[in-house]
């Protein structure tokens, strides 16, 4: 088993350390040009599979949000070609992938009631790019595959005792203390850098936690105890949102006085 950890350790090491836009040591296996690949193939199917949206005030509108935002990212993506799409879809949800893509669904414009609560939630998502969540979720994953397998080779191996019993406990150990914390610590980040990024932009942050108290409202009764979920509760993300206002409404009046004062309508 000592030897096991020494292999993901070096392995760990090898594949080398990256910091996220808040100060995080991340592990990313994945080259951008892969990532961007795998983004954009995802949302290609996307498209195939799900009804496009095609009523041109709500395209303009979303698109229009989009714009205010990408415009504040760094530059290696502000200068990105971005796709911007409305998926027909009831769901109150959106995402942004890898190789400049963003997909919004109808159903979230009926929670989001206004520019800077959609705002909020296209900066969490565009936060998950730019900090490059799916390149750390995915190594993430073919580190723990390649952990579970040298540990089930290490105790067929020994001839261990209850090897399966064991093996079915490693797996629930990794589910619920690495996979699914892992996902609330991106949860979170993507918040924290959602925030700056609309608030920079001309949006007011208090729209995040509007947004928030919104989906509580839509949700309750509905989810999942926190420690078993990959988001965060509500409240919690409002605690946290709250906590950085003070530094949010600086970069919204520092914007305002540059003339970023969107006009999403």
């Amino acid at each position: 088993m000592k030897q096991i950890l020494l292999i993901v350790g070096i392995v760990l090491v090898i594949a080398g350390c990256k910091t996220s836009p808040t100060g995080r040591t991340q592990i990313a296996l994945y080259s951008d040009q892969k990532m961007n690949e795998m983004g954009s193939a995802s949302f290609e199917q996307m498209k195939k599979e799900q009804t496009i949206e095609d009523d041109p005030v709500t395209n303009a509108y979303v698109k229009c949000i989009a714009n205010h935002l990408i415009a504040e990212l760094p530059s290696n993506y502000a200068n990105q070609q971005w796709e911007v799409v409305v998926f027909k879809e009831p769901s109150a949800n959106a995402f942004a992938l890898p190789g400049g893509k963003i997909g919004v669904h109808t159903g979230l414009l009926k929670v989001a009631k206004n520019q800077h609560q959609l705002a909020a939630v296209m900066g969490h998502e565009v936060g998950h790019v730019i900090a490059e969540h799916s390149n750390e979720r995915v190594s993430q994953n073919s580190l723990l595959q390649f952990g579970l397998q040298a540990s089930s080779t290490a105790l067929q191996m020994g001839n261990v005792e209850y090897r399966n019993a064991i093996m079915q406990g490693l797996g629930l150990g990794a589910q619920y203390g690495v996979a699914l914390p892992f996902g609330r610590t991106h949860e979170s980040e993507a918040d924290v850098i959602g925030l700056e990024l609309m608030a920079k932009a001309g949006f007011e942050p208090e729209g995040s936690v509007a947004l928030w108290e919104n989906m509580e409202a839509a949700s309750s009764g509905n989810r999942p105890p926190e420690f078993m979920s990959t988001h965060p509760a509500p409240q919690s993300r409002i605690d946290n949102l709250s906590s950085k206002m003070g530094g949010a409404s600086q970069l919204k009046r520092a914007a305002w006085q540059l003339g970023k004062k969107p006009q999403c309508m």
